[in-house]
């Protein structure tokens, strides 16, 4: 199914597709949506990038090893939820705080943090299987 329409449209509909998760990540913070499905839309942008262009042109579009970004993302859990502990509350407690940038007043949180950490799990994890799956089929 690498057409021609295909391999055409699939750079944009990725992009597309990467700038919606991004913005189920964020909304999620609030609202339902967040880290799980925000990385699932994602892994499925590369997914489909994957299967239009090959595998190589996703390897050098994520940079880093997709087992890696599944790592980091780990570790930003991990963190998020450490922090609660240094504060003096039960492990994986929300904080806030209000910083105003430009006058706006921003409210960022511990709960974001480990949604970005889920996201970036999701991402690497899923992308792993998809691409070695891709590799193994291509053979």
């Amino acid at each position: 199914m690498r057409t021609v329409i295909f391999r055409s449209i699939a750079p944009y509909l990725t992009s597309l597709m990467l700038l919606f998760s991004i913005f189920v990540l964020l909304r999620g913070h609030n609202e339902p949506g967040g880290g799980f499905i925000g990385g699932l839309i994602a892994a499925s942008a590369l997914a489909i990038y994957g299967i239009a262009c090959g595998v190589a042109p996703v390897r050098r579009a994520i940079y880093f090893h997709p087992m890696g970004i599944s790592a980091f993302g780990l570790l930003m859990g991990t963190v998020a939820g450490v922090l609660s502990v240094f504060a003096g509350v039960p492990f994986m407690t929300g904080l806030w705080v209000y910083p105003n940038l430009f006058g706006v007043e921003i409210a960022l949180s511990s709960v974001l943090v480990f949604d970005i950490g889920v996201y970036l799990v999701v991402v690497g994890a899923i992308s792993s299987i998809a691409l070695a799956l891709e590799e193994r089929d291509r053979d």
